[in-house]
C-alpha cells in the first residue's frame, strides 16, 4: 500500500482546470489497488472537495498547502497561524498595499478595495509581460467577488476577532522587486513557513502549514512509513513534499527548479502526466524506484 499526495492545479487539473478521463481512471485504480490517495493543494479543503465531487472521488485532503487535512471529511488536523506572526505579517503586507486574502476557519477574507489595489500594480508598468500568459496568471488576479470571498475594510476586523483563526495569507506579487522585498521580511518571521506557487505569489502559513509536514502527517494517520508515500506536483510549495517523499515526481510543466528537485519527471497535465506516473511507477512495480 502508498499514500500519494498529488497537487490539483497544474498537476491532477489539466490546463482546461479538468481532470481528465485518463487521470481520473488512474486514481480510481489505484484506490481499487488499495493505495490511498490524497490531494495536497494550495487550495482551501471546500474548493479541493468541490473539484472532487464534479468526479465523484472520495480522498483524503490537505488543504490550504497542508494545514487543515481532512479524512472522509473529518478534521484529523489543523495548524493556525499565531496572533504575534498574524499581526507582524498583516503590517508588512498592509505597507505594501497589496492586493491579498485571508484563509480563516470561517471562510477567506479580503480587502474591499482589493480590485483597486490589483489595477495599482498593473497600471504601474512593473509587472513583467510574461506573467500575463502564465498558466496561472487568471485564477489568482480573479477579483475576489467572482469566488464569493467574504471582504473587510481593515485587517484588525479579521486579526482582531477572537472566532477567527488564520491558516494562510496569500499575497498577490505582481512586481518582482516588490515581491522579493516583501519576501525578505516575511521569513524573518517565527514559526511561520514562506512558499508560493507561482511566479508572483507568497503564502504563508505556520510552520507545520506545508505540503512536507502534511504528507508526513496523513502517512502517520494511516501508519505508513515514508518509504511508501509518493508524491506528484509542479510548483514550488510542492518542494516540502518532495523532499520526504519515497518517490517524488514532478510534472512536464513544472519549472527547471522544480524538476531538479524530485525523483523522476511525468509528462506534462496536458498529457496526463499523472496517470502516466502511475502506470510506469506504481503499477508497473518493475519500474518503482
Amino acid at each position: 500500500m502508498k499514500l500519494i499526495a498529488l497537487d490539483l492545479d497544474g498537476t491532477t487539473l489539466n490546463s482546461n482546470k479538468i481532470i481528465s478521463e485518463e487521470t481520473l481512471y488512474s486514481i480510481k485504480k489505484a484506490q481499487a489497488a488499495g493505495h490511498i490517495v490524497m490531494i495536497l493543494s494550495g487550495r482551501s479543503p471546500s474548493s479541493v472537495y468541490d473539484e472532487l465531487l464534479k468526479y465523484g472521488l472520495n480522498c483524503p485532503v490537505g488543504g490550504h498547502n497542508g494545514t487543515a487535512l481532512y479524512v472522509n471529511g473529518k478534521l484529523i488536523e489543523l495548524n493556525s497561524i499565531g496572533l504575534p506572526q498574524i499581526q507582524k505579517i498583516a503590517l508588512e503586507v498592509e505597507n505594501e498595499d497589496l492586493p491579498y486574502n485571508i484563509s480563516t476557519n470561517k471562510g477567506i477574507f479580503a480587502p474591499s478595495n482589493w480590485d483597486k489595489r490589483f489595477e495599482q500594480v498593473v497600471s504601474s508598468g512593473r509587472v513583467p509581460k510574461e506573467y500575463f500568459g502564465n498558466r496561472h496568471f487568471k485564477m489568482f488576479t480573479t477579483s475576489p467577488n467572482v469566488y464569493g470571498h467574504s471582504f473587510f475594510n481593515k485587517v484588525q476586523e479579521i486579526i482582531d476577532n477572537e472566532d477567527y483563526t488564520i491558516q494562510k495569507f496569500l499575497i498577490l506579487t505582481l512586481d518582482p522587486k516588490q515581491m522579493e522585498r516583501l519576501e525578505k521580511k516575511l521569513r524573518f518571521i517565527d514559526e511561520t513557513f514562506v512558499t508560493s506557487s507561482s511566479p508572483f505569489n507568497l503564502e504563508i502559513t505556520h510552520m507545520n502549514g506545508n505540503k512536507g509536514y502534511g504528507l508526513k502527517a496523513m502517512a502517520s494517520y494511516f501508519h505508513l512509513p515514508l518509504e511508501n508515500t509518493v508524491a506528484i506536483g509542479d510548483e514550488k510549495n510542492d518542494l516540502p513534499m518532495f523532499n520526504i517523499a519515497g518517490l517524488s515526481i514532478a510534472m512536464g510543466n513544472a519549472e527547471e527548479e522544480v524538476k531538479l528537485s524530485c525523483d523522476l519527471v511525468t509528462l506534462s497535465n496536458d498529457e496526463n502526466g499523472v496517470a502516466y506516473a502511475f502506470e510506469k511507477y506504481i503499477f508497473n512495480k518493475s519500474n518503482v524506484l
